[in-house]
């Protein structure tokens, strides 16, 4: 019988103690990308960087290596894979027009998460970097094949070019 009440106490006041438990929080909403509905960008400071100016002297060799060095450090995890990937694919074979234009895809803008954007067409792409490259990242990006896109490959495929 004593047990009985005990049990009986611990199970009611288990039972209220539920009835009162208010959530730490609620989300009423959410937005997108972090974009916030009543978000006017008040708080938002922009980085300025050093205006991107293109390599005219440069030797299509070093060109090719340092783009390629490039599209695997980005300030972005995602970037990383998705450039250094489309970089080995790509990039021994790119015109000197089209290294230019991926140059200035991904060095110009100031924001990664921008390139990572008009590449998976969440948003816009700006005239001035909409061009052949681009449209090749964008259709890369899609994944068609169904490639497993987890890392930035290894760097063991450059050694067996120059054998």
């Amino acid at each position: 019988s004593e047990n009985s009440s005990i049990s009986t106490a611990q199970t009611s006041n288990r039972a209220t103690s539920h009835k009162h438990t208010v959530p730490a929080f609620t989300v009423s909403s959410r937005g997108y990308k972090g974009e916030a509905p009543d978000d006017n960008k008040a708080d938002l400071i922009e980085i300025s960087l050093p205006p991107w100016v293109e390599k005219t002297d440069e030797p299509v060799d070093i060109k090719r290596r340092r783009l390629l060095y490039e599209s695997r450090k980005r300030g972005m995890l995602e970037n990383c894979i998705l450039l250094s990937l489309f970089a080995k694919r790509y990039l021994n074979t790119m015109t000197d027009s089209q290294l230019q234009q991926y140059d200035r895809l991904i060095n110009e803008p100031s924001n990664d998460w921008d390139i990572y954007y008009w590449a998976t067409e969440a948003q816009p792409t700006p005239e001035v970097y909409q061009g052949e490259v681009m449209e090749m990242l964008k259709e890369f990006t899609k994944n068609k094949n169904h490639e497993q896109r987890l890392d930035a490959p290894s760097l063991e495929y450059l050694e067996k070019e120059t054998q």
